[in-house]
């Protein structure tokens, strides 16, 4: 066993991800020369990335919930959670306590990795793809989309598959308007429709 202060067990960090050292010495900067910010910590940066799936059809086949877990733990390199129906609605059949989806909340580095791979990989496999929306704003500052299938990420074997499904992303940051958010994201290189 170690004794106290000495550099025995030495840990070997990773290196932090390519999008969190961009954002570190360009993005930041950039952020502050537009809007004047005068501390670092007022610029605005992500704070979250909430992955999810509405898997409606699960009542009715309870496979399919499984198998949309089971794509977005590998899609999001972190185990989804079932989300349940908060009350029911009798015109869907749907009662209080269902299974009726999954999600992710990523944050840190798991954030900056997943925010490149989709900028970089999934994107770009979007059939027929324009541009996303750069009016998909809150008016707080969170950006939200939306994927008709999982098949545009890699990690997902379509010939295993069974079920297509789509999933929507948020992604929260700290800015205060959608303007500052807009900024930030484009930053990262999100490829937004021209206005």
């Amino acid at each position: 066993m170690a004794k106290q202060g000495s550099s025995a067990a030495v840990v070997d960090k990773a290196p932090p991800p390519r999008l969190k050292e961009k954002y570190d010495s360009e993005i930041r900067e950039a952020l502050k020369q537009r809007f004047g910010y005068k501390n670092d910590l007022a610029v605005p940066r992500l704070e979250k990335i909430v992955i999810s799936m509405g898997v409606g059809k699960a009542l009715q086949n309870p496979k399919r919930l499984e198998e949309a877990q089971k794509h977005l733990t590998l899609i999001a390199g972190q185990k989804a959670v079932i989300t349940r129906a908060r009350r029911s609605v009798s015109n869907f059949r749907l009662r209080e306590g269902q299974a009726i989806g999954c999600k992710v909340t990523l944050r840190r580095a798991r954030m900056y990795e997943f925010l490149d791979r989709l900028i970089s990989v999934a994107i770009p496999r979007i059939r027929d793809f324009r541009g996303l929306s750069p009016k998909a704003f809150d008016g707080r500052g969170n950006y939200s989309m939306g994927l008709s299938e999982q098949t545009v990420f890699p990690e997902v074997d379509a010939d295993r598959m069974e079920f297509t499904q789509g999933m929507n992303i948020a992604i929260c940051t700290t800015a205060k308007t959608d303007e500052e958010a807009r900024e930030l994201i484009r930053g990262f290189g999100f490829p937004f429709k021209k206005d």
